[in-house]
């Protein structure tokens, strides 16, 4: 059974290019063989993370994410069984949202910055997937 798991963080201190590195290397590291894939937005102090696998890899990985001191306000946005992943060719890909042009951030929030904490899952995954569609995931790795 596959799942699709979409949270949102906050970090507990200011990060940095090196540390998003360190994040998404750590991923592609280990998400290959508990068979995750996903992608990863990071803006400011705020992340929002897609998950997809199996369901129990997903909800260890997610258990894990929650009991890192690294985070607070962790919040599950959207969780759902899925017949398909959307995000198989990524082992985890990062959106860097300071990229992205403000007008699209302006068709699914309120401001021209991603708050996830005043959207609806389902919000969230659209622009996500626009993100795609549009060429804005930098470090896909398959």
């Amino acid at each position: 059974m596959l799942v699709r798991l979409l949270y949102a963080s906050r970090s507990v201190r200011p990060i940095g290019a090196e540390d998003i590195e360190s994040i998404l290397a750590q991923s592609r590291k280990h998400n290959p063989e508990l068979g995750i894939t996903g992608i990863l937005c990071q803006s400011g102090d705020i992340f929002v993370q897609v998950l997809e696998g199996g369901r129990p890899a997903v909800n260890r990985l997610y258990s894990q994410i929650v009991r890192d001191a690294r985070h607070r306000d962790v919040s599950v946005l959207h969780f759902e069984e899925v017949a398909e992943r959307r995000f198989a060719g990524w082992t985890m890909g990062q959106v860097n949202l300071s990229r992205v042009n403000p007008s699209t951030l302006l068709k699914y929030c309120e401001m021209p910055a991603i708050d996830p904490y005043t959207m609806s899952g389902r919000t969230c995954l659209a622009l996500l997937e626009e993100l795609i569609a549009t060429a804005q995931i930098i470090g896909r790795v398959g």
